[in-house]
């Protein structure tokens, strides 16, 4: 019996183990599909998520990695145009300041005399601008002795090889100092008295210019631009509009001719005509002619400068007063024993009312200069000078003086 019921009993176990062996339904298969399948999918979307994060965060490690680079190379988009504009552009200047102490009932004085800024830029290696900006006297306005003054600004062309075109506002290509006045480029604290009165530097107008070279050592250049206009029987000087609303009924043309194909030689000639200086419209008029000569020339440790300037003007209230001819020169040797020291001597004669009235006294005034410059850098410069006054006009203002200046340039 007891055997009877242990197989009975093995028997229902083996029974039921086979049941729960047995294979699973389809529906059950299907089922156990589609979950599985349900599961890939979510893998998926997870890993896809992964991959796109993984990503965006290479690319900010990328940019990250990018502009540190830049900040350190100092190459950063932005900073490349600024980079490329700086290097373009220019800025340079000069200033002096000036001691002047007179013989005589006339009041010493120091001055800050000037100071001058450039910009310029280079759009292209063909055009560029070009501009100056002065403070003369160290205070402008109302009541105050010096003027804020736009001396230069223009658009230069190279439109051919070795020639170029000038239009806006320029300096009168004429004599020595009318173009370059730095302080370090000249001896004596004040300019020269001929170039000052005569020309009368520093003189600007605005128009067009064409200039280059002609020929080796050979230098043209020719202005079609704004001119004087000046009461009748006025000194040149006073003319100057310097392009401030000026009057521009009648033009002006200055041409000039320079050579320096020899070593050390700076020969030059200009001539200036204008049809009417008083610009009037109608009625009367006074044509005015200005002519230039001017020469230099260095060897070794020696040098020497001389000019000569004139203007005729047609015009009966000029001729009345003597003024229809204006006229002067200068000549200024000079020797520099050291690189940094340089001595000159310099003999002045000018006069602003040469003409051949017999009914007014000559007005003619004589000036000798001695001084020396002591350059600290080659653009760094002190002064001193003693100027001595020898008039035959009586009533002129000018008296002996020693001057000491300070000037640069940069």
């Amino acid at each position: 019996m007891k055997s009877i019921s242990k197989v009975a009993i093995m028997s229902s176990l083996l029974a039921l183990a086979g049941q729960a062996a047995a294979a699973p339904t389809v529906e059950e298969l299907w089922d156990i599909i589609q979950k599985q399948q349900k599961e890939i999918e979510q893998l998926k979307k997870e890993q896809s998520k992964t991959d796109a994060t993984l990503k965006i965060t290479e690319e900010k490690v990328e940019a990250t990695a990018d502009a540190v680079e830049q900040v350190a190379t100092g190459s950063s988009l932005s900073g490349s145009k600024a980079g490329s504009w700086a290097e373009k552009t220019t800025i340079g200047g000069y200033g002096e300041h000036h001691y002047n102490n007179f013989n005589g009932g006339k009041n010493d004085s120091v001055d800050a005399h000037r100071y001058v800024l450039y910009v310029g830029h280079e759009y292209s290696d063909k055009v560029r601008f070009f501009s100056e900006w002065e403070l003369e006297h160290g205070l402008s306005g109302d009541g105050q002795p010096g003027e804020v003054e736009l001396e230069q600004a223009f658009i230069e062309w190279d439109y051919a090889d070795k020639h170029s075109f000038v239009v806006g506002q320029y300096l009168i290509p004429v004599g020595f100092l009318n173009e370059i006045h730095e302080p370090d480029t000249f001896y004596g604290v004040e300019r020269n008295l001929i170039e000052k009165n005569i020309i009368p530097t520093t003189w600007w107008e605005t128009g067009v210019m064409f200039k280059g070279d002609i020929a080796p050592g050979v230098k043209y250049e020719f202005a079609m631009h704004s001119g004087l206009k000046m009461d009748g029987g006025d000194k040149v000087r006073s003319g100057r509009q310097k392009s401030a609303k000026a009057t521009a009924n009648d033009f002006a043309y200055t041409g000039r001719v320079s050579y320096t194909g020899v070593p050390g030689l700076n020969l030059a000639a200009a001539v200036q005509y204008q049809e009417d200086v008083l610009q009037n419209n109608e009625g009367d008029s006074a044509s005015a002619v200005l002519t230039v000569l001017n020469a230099s020339y260095e060897k070794s440790i020696f040098s020497v400068r001389a000019l000569w300037a004139e203007w005729n003007i047609d015009n009966d209230a000029w001729e009345t007063n003597e003024r229809d001819v204006q006229n002067g020169w200068f000549v200024e040797p000079s020797i520099k024993p050291l690189d940094d020291l340089g001595f000159f001597v310099r003999y002045s004669n000018y006069n602003n009312e040469a003409g051949e009235n017999p009914d007014v006294s000559d007005q003619r005034s004589v000036f000798y200069d001695v001084g020396v410059n002591y350059w600290l850098t080659e653009r760094v410069v002190f002064k001193a000078d003693y100027q001595a006054a020898h008039e035959d006009n009586p009533d002129s203002d000018n008296y002996d003086s020693f001057n000491l200046g300070v000037g640069w340039s940069f």
